[in-house]
This record gives C-alpha cells, structure tokens and sequence, in this order.
C-alpha cells in the first residue's frame, strides 16, 4: 500500500475538498479516502462504505510527480501511521 496527502488550490470555496488522504494499492486503485472541506466538514469511503457524498475514484491514482505537475495540487507521500491517525481521528467522528 501507498499513502499520501495532497492540497487541492481552488476557488471553490466549500464546494470542493481542500485537502485529501488516500490509501492506494499495488495497481494505485484508491482502497480509502479522506476528504476535508474549508468548512471542517469532511467525507470519507472505503471497503464498501461511504459517508458525506465521498466515493472512491474508479481509475487509477497518478503519481505523487503528476499530481504536483499540476499547480493546482500539492501532494506528498506520508506513512501507513499517519494516514491511520488521520483515519481513526475522522471515523471517531462518526460514532
């Protein structure tokens, strides 16, 4: 597995997520996902479970050098422990 955070620099006020978390497999096919609006507001998805209108993507994830090849974007990869801590910090949420 693979972890990373990226930046999305939009003018999309809270229309968008700002920042995500992603759990990549082998083939770079997204296994969970955080999404977090300007707001606090946030969406998370995985193994058959969604919640706040986040899906997982049904393509591949580029990698972290196409993702910063875009200017809009800013990504760097981060250990399976933080996107853990990140993960259980959102899911605590929910209960």
């Amino acid at each position: 597995m693979e972890y990373f955070t990226a930046h999305w620099y939009h003018l999309s006020g809270n229309d968008e997520p700002r920042t995500f978390y992603s759990e990549i497999d082998h083939k770079r096919f997204e296994q969970r996902k955080i999404e977090i609006f300007d707001d606090g507001s946030f969406g998370m998805a995985g193994n058959g479970f969604s919640f706040g209108g986040t899906d997982l993507g049904d393509v591949p994830i580029p990698s972290i050098e196409e993702i910063n090849g875009d200017t809009e974007f800013s990504a760097g990869l981060i250990t399976a422990d933080e996107f853990e801590a990140v993960w259980a910090k959102y899911r605590d949420y929910l209960k």
